[in-house]
């Protein structure tokens, strides 16, 4: 079995499992990522209820082009084996994704694991196809992310909740994402870096919390942009406002894209037997070499995950 465990992620759009008009309007958005919210979103009254909701959705709705989740609740809530079990038997030809929040240790996906197994068997659903996002949101989880993120081969992204985490830690603010004040530096450096470690030492992705001043957007950029200059793949998106701010932030820029894709293709003619079997060469003013090919190959696969289509094109050199 062969799954794509790096789904284009670079906005993660949260909706509330128990609206209706929002899991509507959401189809019709360009998020790369619909996750349906059992969890925060959902009062407890209306956890059950939005269950079901979540089951009509997915299956009669036209996610066509979106990775689609479910955010079930926590293993220290009397919730979450119920909301698996009803969302995965009820649902899961039409579901990518289990995200798990609040993960504080390796066995607590080790479960996850386990009970999705149990309920693929069982309906007769491809074995180990639907995959596990891992949201680090306190101090214990940080502290294991990296056993959490070898934690099963289902896990595909591990993704900072800067709310819970903010109040795990006893952090003096409260603007979700913001830096605290009385500090001149990054509070969230370590955090990110952290957990962008751990994702890129078992091939996952990293994806960035929510920023939830949503009239704010010169705030969500601010702190999308850091996020993606560290190298996170993606970041949550609360409102249809933000959709576009993260495509755009968490895509290479045009120039970069047509940069990378020249310096791959100079790169395989400079090696080959045709252009010399050269180590390295020079691309315009430019050296480029086995690690220079490494670099384009992220900023290529970004773009072309994206859908851009290069601008330019290599030209071999005369002799």
């Amino acid at each position: 079995m062969t799954v794509n465990r790096l789904r284009p992620r670079r906005s993660c759009l949260a909706v509330p499992g128990s609206n209706p008009r929002f899991l509507e309007k959401a189809q019709g958005l360009p998020a790369d990522q619909v996750f349906l919210d059992l969890e925060d979103a959902c009062a407890p009254l209306a956890k059950p209820e939005a269950r079901h909701t979540i089951v009509k959705y997915l299956n009669e709705g036209d996610w066509t082009g979106k990775t689609r989740v479910v955010r079930v609740n926590d293993w220290t809530t009397h919730w979450t084996y119920r909301d698996v079990v009803t969302v995965v038997e009820g649902a899961g030809q039409n579901l990518d994704c289990i995200m798990l929040p609040k993960v504080q240790d390796a066995q607590q996906v080790v479960a996850l694991d386990l009970l999705l197994t149990q309920i693929e068997k069982t309906m007769g659903f491809e074995v180990g196809r639907i995959g596990i996002e891992a949201q680090i949101e306190n101090a214990q989880g940080l502290v294991n992310v990296n056993a959490i993120a070898q934690a099963s081969p289902r896990v595909e992204t591990i993704i900072f909740g800067p709310a819970d985490f903010m109040a795990s830690i006893n952090m003096k603010s409260l603007v979700v994402g913001e830096q605290p004040p009385g500090y001149p530096a990054d509070a969230y450096h370590h955090i990110l870096m952290s957990i962008l470690m751990a994702a890129r030492a078992n091939n996952l992705q990293a994806i960035d919390g929510p920023y939830l001043q949503i009239r704010n957007p010169e705030g969500y950029r601010a702190v999308a942009q850091r996020s993606a200059a560290l190298g996170f793949d993606g970041k949550w998106v609360l409102h249809p406002d933000q959709v576009a701010a993260a495509n755009e932030i968490f895509s290479p820029s045009q120039e970069d894209f047509d940069h990378a894709e020249l310096i791959l293709d100079a790169y395989d003619y400079y090696t080959s037997e045709a252009g010399g079997k050269k180590g390295s060469a020079m691309l315009g003013d430019e050296m480029i070499d086995e690690a220079s090919r490494k670099m384009a190959l992220v900023i290529s696969g970004k773009g072309r995950a994206a859908g851009m289509r290069r601008t330019s094109t290599f030209e071999i050199p005369e002799a």
